[in-house]
């Protein structure tokens, strides 16, 4: 393992973090507290609680899983198609690093902003609503498992991606509709019997479904199917990477 390696790309995608820390923390923060000021206060208004939750803490995870899908995915993707849309990229392949060390360098870096980024939107949102943890190591590890899943996911656009337009596509309109329909304003189980179901076969319901659970125990599937799913999407996601590096696909595109 050349740690040296994996450490220079880490600390390179770092830093580019604190050179737009408007544009990778503030932003997303703004943005997620609007959403929280909004939905909390327009509908919050005329939906006092959810399951014995008040609205406006109900919606807390919601809003700390959209932030830390599209980050995960925007941080990765864009970390390794910029060497690529430069020209840096055949530094990287020729430099002695395997591909491993690659992932894990940049999926690492991605996965650590995502982390950073989904606890400062969660201390934001304790100024707003009062906010009770009960499972705290389980919400770490839907945080982690969710931002390293995603900056896989995001490292594969990236991969395929062979413009800024295609770059933008996926998360624009996919990964955010799949969220905003996923549970993050309101529980599944309000739904009527027929859109449960259709709802169901989103795989984002799984991800905010578990990480709510570690807030206040309540959840629209079992924590249990909330966590293998999780884990799915991940070797899914593994086994994807690995076909990329396998078959050079778009590497040098």
């Amino acid at each position: 393992m050349n740690f040296r390696a994996v450490r220079a790309i880490y600390l390179f995608e770092m830093a580019r973090t604190w050179r737009t820390i408007l544009q990778s923390i503030v932003s997303p923060v703004v943005s997620t507290s609007l959403y929280f000021v909004v939905f909390g206060a327009a509908i919050g208004s005329r939906i006092t609680s959810v399951e014995g939750v008040s609205y406006g803490t109900f919606i807390v995870p919601g809003l700390v899983m959209l932030s830390v899908l599209t980050q995960s995915i925007a941080n990765a993707s864009f970390g390794i198609y910029f060497p690529k849309f430069v020209g840096t990229i055949y530094e990287l392949l020729s430099a002695p690093i395997s591909y491993f060390e690659i992932v894990l360098g940049y999926v690492g870096a991605a996965a650590t902003k995502s982390i950073v980024l989904g606890l400062i939107i969660l201390a934001t949102a304790g100024l707003f609503v009062p906010l009770q943890i009960h499972h705290p190591w389980w919400m770490l590890t839907f945080l982690v498992l969710t931002a390293v899943t995603f900056s896989l996911f995001g490292f594969i656009i990236g991969i395929w991606a062979d413009g800024f337009e295609k770059l933008q596509m996926i998360p624009m309109l996919v990964v955010t509709p799949l969220t905003f329909l996923g549970g993050s304003f309101y529980s599944v189980n309000m739904l009527p019997s027929g859109w449960r179901t259709i709802t169901l076969l989103n795989p984002v319901v799984y991800l905010i479904s578990g990480f709510r659970w570690s807030f206040y125990e309540i959840a629209d599937v079992s924590v249990t199917l909330s966590f293998g799913m999780t884990l799915s999407f991940l070797a899914i996601c593994m086994v994807v990477v690995w076909w990329i590096f396998k078959t050079g696909y778009r590497i040098k595109n």
